[in-house]
Order: C-alpha cells, then sequence, then structure tokens
C-alpha cells in the first residue's frame, strides 16, 4: 500500500493547516468587513446542475458516478451552481442586494501543475440582485483587500480589470463577429496570455477559418493591454464608474484595465477580473465577474449576479515565495511538571484550572524525570513550566520557570489558576 495521498491531493500537516488557517482568517474578516453572510452547500450535487452552467466539456474533469439510489451524481467542481441553485429555492423571500460568501473544497480531475490541484478549497463572494457598476466594485475591491490583508501591495500584485461589453461591441462594429461566433472568439482570446498561437487558432475556428478576420482580431489582441480609446467607448461606462469606484475607495493603485482579460466561460455578461502577482510567475491568484443569466438559467430566477472565486493553492504559493515554508506555531503556552508522584493529583487540578483560563497545557503521561519533563516542555514550544513539588504543595505554591530567560519564580496556586499573567 503506498503511504502516499492520491495524485493531485493534499496531506495537511500542522504546519501546512497554519498556512491555511492564516488564509482562512483573512478571508473571513475581509467577507464581514464588506458585510457578507457565510453559507454553505453539499458536496454532492447532480451532474446536470455542472453541465447546465458549463456545457457537457466540464464532464472529463468531474468526480462523477452512480449513487446508490441511481442518481448521476458529481463531487462539486465549483460553488456557483450551488449557489444558484439556493438562492432560487428562496429568491423572493431574500433582502437584496444579497452578499453571500463561502469556503468549499472543490474536486477537478485536471492535469497537475504548480498552483493546480486536484481538490483546493476556495473562497466565493457574490453580490446577488445588483446590476450596478458598483457592486463589481465592492466585490473587486473585497479581493484586492484579502491581498493587502496577507501583507502584499500594489508592486506585488495587480487586479487587472475589463468589461466583456466593450470587445462585444467593437468585435462586432469593427470586425463582423456575429453573436455566434462571439463566445468562440471571446475563448480564443483568452487564450492569448499564454499562447497566442493556441488563441489564434481557436479565434480562427470560432470564424469558420476565414484567416483574414482572424488575423485582424489577432492584431487587435497584441493591442489590448493598453486600454487607450477602448475605455472610451460607450459601451466602458460601467467599466469606468466602477474604476473610478475603486479608486475612491483607495485601492487604485492596484488597478489595471486590460482588456485582454476576458475570461473564456461563456456565462460572463459583462465586467471582469483577475488578481496576479506581478511577476506573473503564478496562474490568476483569483477571478471573477459578472455573470447576469445564470440563475435564470439554473434555476428560473432572473437576478443579476456578480463575484469571484479565489483558491488557497495558488496564494498559499505567493505567500510561501515571500516568506518560507510555513511553521506551526505550538498550542502549548504553559507545561506543568512534578518532582515526584504524590505532585500527580495537584498538577492535575493545576493544569484544568489553566485549561480553563484558555491557555494551551500539557504535562508527561507516564513517569518522568523532572529533567526529562523540562526537556519535552521545550520540545513542545512552550514558554513557561510550572514546577510542583512536595516543598510548593505544602505551601500551595509552584515554581514558575520561563523557559526562554531560565528565570523562576513562586506564584499561588491559587493566583495561578486566577488571573496570573504569563
Amino acid at each position: 500500500m503506498s503511504l502516499s495521498a492520491l495524485p493531485g491531493f493534499r496531506d495537511v500537516f500542522p504546519e501546512a493547516l497554519a498556512r491555511r488557517r492564516q488564509i482562512f482568517g483573512v478571508w473571513r474578516e475581509v467577507a464581514k468587513r464588506y458585510g457578507f453572510e457565510e453559507y454553505d452547500g453539499p458536496p454532492l450535487e447532480a451532474t446536470d446542475l455542472y453541465t447546465r452552467k458549463s456545457g457537457d466539456e466540464i464532464v472529463g474533469q468531474l468526480y462523477r458516478f452512480e449513487d446508490k439510489g441511481g442518481r448521476d451524481v458529481a463531487l462539486r467542481p465549483e460553488m456557483t451552481p450551488t449557489l444558484a441553485r439556493m438562492v432560487a429555492q428562496r429568491a423572493s423571500a431574500l433582502r437584496k442586494p444579497i452578499r453571500w460568501f463561502s469556503i468549499p473544497q472543490l474536486f477537478r480531475y485536471e492535469r497537475q501543475q504548480r498552483g493546480r490541484l486536484r481538490e483546493h478549497f476556495q473562497l466565493n463572494m457574490d453580490i446577488i440582485g445588483e446590476a450596478g457598476p458598483l457592486a463589481d466594485a465592492e466585490v473587486i475591491g473585497a479581493a484586492v483587500d484579502i491581498l493587502r490583508g496577507l501583507g502584499f501591495g500594489p508592486s506585488e500584485v495587480r487586479a487587472r480589470v475589463s468589461d466583456r461589453r466593450v470587445l462585444a461591441e467593437l468585435l462586432g462594429a469593427e470586425f463582423g463577429v456575429g453573436a455566434e461566433e462571439l463566445h468562440g472568439v471571446l475563448a480564443g482570446l483568452d487564450k492569448f496570455d499564454k499562447s497566442p498561437e493556441a488563441a489564434a487558432e481557436a479565434v480562427q475556428q470560432a470564424l469558420a477559418g476565414d484567416a483574414q478576420r482572424a488575423q485582424a482580431v489577432m492584431d487587435l489582441a497584441g493591442r489590448l493591454g493598453e486600454p487607450g480609446e477602448l475605455l472610451g467607448r460607450g459601451a466602458a461606462a460601467p467599466l469606468r464608474e466602477c474604476v473610478d469606484a475603486l479608486g475612491a475607495m483607495g485601492l487604485g493603485a492596484f488597478v489595471d484595465v486590460d482588456f485582454r482579460i476576458v475570461r473564456g466561460l461563456a456565462y460572463y455578461t459583462g465586467i471582469v477580473f483577475e488578481l496576479f502577482d506581478a511577476g506573473r510567475s503564478l496562474r490568476a491568484i483569483c477571478g471573477g465577474g459578472r455573470y447576469d443569466a445564470l440563475l435564470k438559467q439554473i434555476g428560473g430566477v432572473d437576478l443579476p449576479m456578480v463575484g469571484f472565486g479565489m483558491g488557497d493553492v495558488v496564494l498559499g504559493e505567493l505567500i510561501a515565495d515571500r516568506d518560507g515554508p510555513p511553521v506551526a506555531a505550538s498550542p502549548v503556552q504553559v507545561f506543568v511538571a512534578t518532582v515526584g508522584e504524590d505532585d500527580r493529583a495537584a498538577a492535575l487540578a493545576l493544569a484544568h484550572a489553566l485549561r480553563e483560563r484558555g491557555i494551551g497545557v500539557e504535562f508527561a503521561l507516564k513517569k518522568q524525570a523532572l529533567g526529562k519533563q523540562l526537556e519535552l516542555a521545550a520540545s513542545r514550544g512552550a514558554t513557561h513550566a510550572v514546577v510542583i513539588g512536595p516543598d510548593e504543595r505544602a505551601a500551595r505554591q509552584a515554581v514558575v520557570r520561563s523557559l526562554a530567560t531560565k528565570t523562576e519564580t513562586r506564584v499561588g496556586l491559587d493566583a495561578l489558576a486566577g488571573d496570573y499573567a504569563f
């Protein structure tokens, strides 16, 4: 039997879990500051919930099987379909706009690479029931503030913002791209940063092999990184308002308007964005945008939506590049040691009293010499050892030793159980 986890899955040792808790803590703290409520949903859903959103192309990425009731089910590869299903159930009763977030574990059978595994945790933040660009600015601002909360500045991370409506208008007016061709062209342009060759092939295929139009679109793709006159077009008015709002929030230094960001999935309908490390050494830290038709498509309820997903894998890589490998903080603050077996009952009583105060406490689980107990205390990362012996019991005291300075103080047991500050 192999002792390794399955490919693409992780064993999460205490030090790695410490970094995950750091990330989750910032996620929840920023979501709370922005007025979002946390929700969750089942990790197993009917397969057609996902194919209704993403089409049959997602089927090859699903952990999919038939359950004992004969149902075609899959482990969730994303949270948005579950969100749409849940909101549709209570759409008329929920106060709008709805501000919800979740931190689900997601599963996709994908090719592994740096920043991409077959399971990960992902923060999802969504605003539902508001079509205006201030809602877009809110979710982008929250994403930026998460990176700020983790200690990253505008020289280290960038939010690249665009609007598919501007590209749709331009492609239709100047390149004759019809509605039936638009998704394929945008999906091709989405590949441009990673592989211009793959982008060109996809665009030509979307345009039914029209090499002349495909070349014109690819020439445009090379210029999209500079917003120029595109930002002045009528269709860019919501994007301009969104970017101005981010500036008013004090986050403008993080934001670049970049029309190469198109988010290839068909369900996006307006402003889209991605966050990257400034050196572009990693995959996107997060991505999202507006998808106003999705709730109606999945749940039959017509409400606009905007949101993003931010995974823990890329974010963990970004933090590791800056801070190095994670280190687990010791949960033990105080180690209670005994001189002899007769001191055991008093030590157990004190240990429990300290735990009642919320202090992390450990003691030896078998008979050991005092020196061995103090070695164990140091190895556990305790800051103090509290030693109880016959003399201390008689005086209802204990010796408090700082393991850093080796200084010792006699303290009453009642004070230790009360408000003594270690």
